[in-house]
């Protein structure tokens, strides 16, 4: 059959991310559409379904549900426990290899010293260390309103061979950031929906609107291909 491929415009612009164009490749009386195309209205780019034919990139340039990455997992025989961003790597890796990558799991041998390891200020932060309730309570015991902060979680990924003592410091640390009236909690970088809504806020150009704006501008956001970093349009 004859191929003809044709180029449609597309103006759409939501918050700084903008979609040049769409080729669609007509062949007969059907018509082959990109992957990362669902369907246009308005010259918007709708989000595709998370299927195993979605190609690596398609899947990279769109932004997904937890739940929408633990479906797809459990469908296809992966484990579908975990972070968001273990979660993701788990579908990456099978949509670019058909490998299902196992979560990571320590060793009865080594939970069980962990286990028998009786811990203090002195405790060094080791490469596999676990943010678990038995180091939960120990931290409690020396600072009763202790939590695990992103900022505390990411300080013990961060810092391998530093002890527990330094951990509090860093903790009794940001709690004086915190009294700064500029000091803005950081987000961690899964964390993608509150840190555009933190942006749409602190942008000049939405003073005065509300938070049901932002979460509107954010729906439209995620669902076209690339960054979903808030920029002002």
């Amino acid at each position: 059959m004859d191929e003809q491929k044709i180029t449609i415009l597309v103006f759409k612009k939501v918050g700084g991310k903008k979609y040049n164009y769409v080729k669609l490749i007509i062949i007969g009386n059907r018509i082959d559409v990109p992957q990362y195309v669902n369907s246009l209205i308005g010259g918007l780019v709708m989000r595709p379904n998370l299927t195993k034919e979605l190609s690596f990139k398609d899947f990279k340039d769109f932004y997904w549900l937890k739940d929408e990455l633990q479906a797809f997992c459990r469908e296809h025989g992966m484990s579908a426990t975990g972070l968001k961003v273990e979660l993701s790597e788990r579908v990456e890796t099978f949509l670019r290899t058909g490998e299902i990558k196992k979560p990571s799991r320590k060793s009865k041998v080594m939970k069980k010293t962990e286990i028998e390891v009786k811990l203090s200020l002195d405790t060094v932060i080791t490469e596999n260390h676990r943010c678990s309730q038995d180091v939960r309570a120990f931290f409690k015991t020396v600072i009763p309103k202790f939590h695990f902060s992103t900022y505390i979680q990411d300080y013990l990924k961060e810092n391998t061979g530093k002890t527990y003592r330094d951990v509090v410091d860093a903790w009794y640390e940001e709690e004086k950031r915190k009294k700064d009236p500029t000091y803005k909690k950081n987000i961690a970088p899964q964390f993608e929906y509150n840190q555009f809504i933190r942006d749409f806020f602190a942008d000049p150009k939405n003073q005065g609107r509300s938070r049901s704006e932002a979460i509107a501008a954010w729906n439209d956001m995620k669902r076209l291909p690339g960054s979903n970093k808030y920029v002002s349009s």
